[in-house]
């Protein structure tokens, strides 16, 4: 790397910020194992199943949790978050929202609704994938996306939407049942490489994602965002997400990736990456190069291995190694300027413990909404809260 580059710093929004949002993962759609591409009842995205790995990150510390959306077997993403709500003391929940899935209007009163019952605990991820039987151009999904953050944006900051756009035209008089917990709303949550996607995160969102690559190749989504960001006049923040493999020793953590795939056929590998609405995203392409430029091992560099992209058509790749090396990596990408993670393994509840047993009490740990002064410190006048009755 280049010295005098390794030196500059990527404007982020939580530059001061001590610490990091450290987020597990919970597999609602039909993605848990343990051994990749070998379907075991055990492990499917049943209700009891998913709901003791959100329960069992709440208990280990972690900050967040991830909700992913997919039209294959599994739980409904909304359905779900609402249900854990009770359940979880002190976790947030990120759900994935599919643009184009729910009438905005509609949307907004959901997410409200969530917020309200969750007291601020919630997070959203904007999905832009096709919808289940629709192919459309990478162009008319970020459009369609654009238009629903427009209209969430004037459901929870203004007081009526007036909007007339190409996907929807709105006239709405007043947004009392749409009025968030969390002061304008919960933060955007954003991953995509396309132009469209980049300059959709740029204007809008709050935390742009990505998926494991070389540093180096962090580094430039990074520096790309950062300057499209500041073309809006804001700064955003940066999250990776990557799966986990942690032992006591460097080899056992080895050993067990080797394992994780001992089992995978290459035609049913194939099968449950060809399965996602996003299967054929230009993310997922470059998880496909991070395999093509692995060592013998399945590593695209040191610690960063591959192997779980033979059977995933998103995040691709994992962290392998003792609790000193995944804390350093973390570490490093901290100095990067990333602000948020989003960690899962295989299986996802036991992962989740050595996880959370070897690596989270090392990390100083954050809450992104509270950090960033989202949630009010007491119950809002909304119609929700504490406000009059409508």
């Amino acid at each position: 790397m280049d010295e005098s580059k390794a030196k500059k710093k990527i404007p982020i929004r939580s530059e001061e910020l001590e610490g990091a949002e450290v987020s597990w993962f919970a597999p609602l759609c039909s993605d848990d194992y343990e051994f990749l591409g070998v379907p075991e009842n055990k492990y499917k995205s049943s209700w009891e199943h998913t709901s003791d790995i959100v329960k069992t990150a709440d208990s280990l510390g972690f900050r967040n949790i991830l909700c992913p959306s997919s039209f294959q077997v599994g739980q409904d993403t909304v359905a779900f978050v609402a249900a854990m709500a009770p359940l979880t003391q002190n976790i947030n929940l990120l759900a994935a929202i599919r643009c184009g899935e729910i009438h905005p209007p509609m949307l907004a009163r959901t997410i409200a609704t969530l917020d309200h019952i969750l007291k601020g605990r919630l997070t959203i991820n904007i999905i832009s994938s096709d919808l289940p039987g629709e192919t459309l151009e990478s162009s008319a999904r970020y459009s369609r996306s654009r238009e629903v953050i427009k209209i969430l944006k004037q459901s929870f900051e203004e007081d009526r939407i007036d909007f007339d756009g190409k996907h929807y035209k709105l006239k709405i008089n007043n947004t009392d049942p749409t009025q968030p917990y969390q002061a304008n709303g919960p933060l955007l949550y954003f991953g995509g490489y396309s132009d469209a996607a980049k300059d959709l995160c740029a204007e809008f969102c709050d935390v742009y994602l990505m998926w494991p690559e070389p540093m180096e190749k962090l580094r430039a989504h990074m520096e790309d965002m950062s300057a499209r960001a500041a073309k809006y006049g804001r700064k955003i923040d940066f999250g990776l997400r990557v799966h986990t493999i942690v032992r006591k020793t460097e080899q056992e953590a080895r050993n067990y990736a080797d394992r994780l795939v001992s089992k995978l056929k290459d035609e049913v590998g194939t099968k449950i990456r060809e399965r996602a609405q996003d299967a054929k995203s230009l993310g997922v392409a470059l998880q496909s190069e991070n395999r093509k430029v692995a060592d013998e091992h399945g590593f695209i560099e040191p610690l960063l291995w591959a192997g779980v992209g033979r059977a995933r058509s998103g995040c691709g790749a994992a962290l392998v190694g003792n609790p000193d090396q995944i804390v350093n990596r973390i570490e490093e990408y901290q100095a990067l300027g990333m602000r948020a993670f989003i960690f899962s393994g295989y299986p996802h509840k036991s992962e989740c413990q050595n996880f959370g047993q070897l690596v989270l009490p090392r990390l100083k740990t954050v809450s992104l909404p509270e950090a960033q002064r989202r949630i009010p410190p007491v119950i809002p006048n909304t119609p929700l809260g504490n406000g009059i009755r409508i």
